[in-house]
């Protein structure tokens, strides 16, 4: 049973080689790559891809821009194994990846997300530790040791006070995330209202803690160009108002609690604060005083 792989394009062809090269390095070598390019300038990488002779790699590049979210429904519609990852065209896997997901979705058949471990890396491919990365791993993530299988209010109250998961690196069983569908409007935090979504709708979670994957955070990520001028945290404040109704039809008054509080969201906001104001950026300073004090 390969695991499917798929990585929607759209990115520094550098981390993209990188990210491919991780890929045909695993030492299992049951799995299947699909590279979706979403019309991304330049033949750099379509030549790249012409030039890898193996028959589990394909490649199709889209005739124009369709955008992140309509890139992750293609790879979903396109999947033809149990499992399947949708990985950041700048991450890394790590050459036990396959091995680790692999065998978690063996002995736990039922799960439908896999969250491995993972090690956070920076712009030079360096593991670091971030304060936002530690906050939310060892304060946020449920605590406990070994594969931890969760599901219900417990895990929603849980990520409705900090999503601590690292979207790149999860695998899902295929027809559970068909299921469901990305929802428009968010694309900062669609990752998020997905995996809402199946726990809502009461699929289980799997924390395998075995480290397989590397994790890119960068200053030039869709998300961290949105953050000084405080535009993500007007469709992340939507979002959790939704969050708080799924919550309270289902009668789970601590998930529609944490959606309401948002205290990580609200905490990080509040750290980008200070920055705002010496920039003199009123807009993103009212931006910023509404998210981290506001309803």
């Amino acid at each position: 049973m390969p695991l499917d792989i798929f990585i929607p394009y759209w990115g520094d062809p550098g981390y993209m080689k990188e990210t491919v090269r991780s890929v045909l390095a695993q030492e299992n070598g049951d799995w299947l790559l699909t590279v979706v390019d979403d019309a991304y300038p330049g033949t750099e990488i379509s030549e790249y891809m012409a030039g890898i002779q193996d028959a589990r790699v394909r490649y199709i590049r889209k005739d124009v821009n369709a955008g992140i979210t309509e890139n992750y429904r293609t790879c979903v519609g396109m999947a033809s194994q149990e499992v399947m990852v949708i990985l950041g065209c700048d991450d890394v896997l790590l050459p036990n990846y396959v091995d680790v997901i692999l065998a978690a979705h063996r002995r736990f058949p039922d799960a439908a997300i896999i969250q491995p471990g993972v090690h956070v890396i920076d712009e030079r491919s360096q593991v670091v530790a971030t304060l936002a990365d530690s906050v939310k791993q060892k304060i946020v993530r449920p605590r406990g040791r070994g594969k931890q299988l969760i599901a219900g209010e417990a895990i929603a109250s849980n990520l409705m006070h900090g999503d601590w998961l690292y979207w790149p690196s999860l695998a899902f069983r295929t027809d559970k995330i068909r299921e469901v569908d990305f929802r428009d409007g968010f694309p900062i935090i669609q990752d998020l209202a997905l995996i809402m979504d199946m726990i809502y709708k009461g699929d289980q979670l799997l924390i395998e803690p075995t480290v397989c994957f590397q994790y890119r955070r960068h200053s030039n990520s869709a998300s961290s160009t949105k953050l000084v001028d405080g535009s993500r945290f007007a469709g992340e404040r939507e979002y959790f108002a939704l969050s708080a109704a799924q919550a309270d039809a289902l009668g789970w008054r601590r998930a529609k609690r944490a959606a309401n509080l948002r205290l990580t969201s609200r905490a990080h906001a509040l750290s980008l604060l200070p920055q705002a104001v010496l920039d003199r950026n009123s807009t993103a300073v009212s931006a910023l005083v509404r998210h981290s004090f506001g309803k």
